[in-house]
C-alpha cells in the first residue's frame, strides 16, 4: 500500500502530486524548491541559501514519514546554471556527511517560480 506523505513543514503541492509517497520501505519525495513554507515565498536569490532551503524541505518530508537523510539513497539535483555547482555541492555536503546517496545533477532551462535549485530524493530503511 502506498501512503501519502503530508507536512506543514515543506511547501504544498502546487498541482496534481504530492510532497511525497511512502511505497513499503521506500520513500518518495517529490522535488522540493527552496520555498519557505511559513510564508509560501522563495528565500532568498542565492544559490548557497535555495539549496540549504530546499535540502531543509526535503529533510521535513522524509522525517515526517519517520525517514531520516541518512535513509536516502538516491537524489536528483536540478540547477538553473551550472556556474554554481560548486556552491550547491558545498551545501549539500552539509546535508550529507555519511555515506553519501548516489546522485544525479542537472541543468535545467528553467525551474518552478524560477528559483536556482529543486532537490527529489528516493529512501529506504
Amino acid at each position: 500500500m502506498n501512503n501519502e506523505i503530508k507536512t506543514k513543514k515543506a511547501p504544498a503541492a502546487i498541482g496534481p502530486y504530492s510532497q511525497g509517497i511512502v511505497a513499503g520501505e521506500f520513500a518518495y519525495v517529490s522535488g522540493q524548491i527552496p520555498v519557505n513554507p511559513e510564508t509560501g515565498e522563495v528565500v532568498s536569490d542565492k544559490i548557497e541559501d535555495q539549496a540549504r532551503q530546499s535540502l531543509n524541505n526535503v529533510k521535513a518530508v522524509l522525517e515526517e514519514a519517520d525517514f531520516s537523510l541518512e535513509d536516502v539513497i538516491k537524489t536528483t539535483c536540478f540547477i538553473a546554471n551550472m556556474s554554481d555547482f560548486a556552491t550547491f555541492n558545498k551545501v549539500y555536503s552539509e546535508f550529507f556527511t555519511g555515506t553519501c546517496p548516489a546522485r544525479s545533477c542537472i541543468a535545467a532551462k528553467e525551474l518552478p517560480k524560477k528559483v536556482l535549485c529543486e532537490v527529489e530524493v528516493i529512501a529506504h530503511k
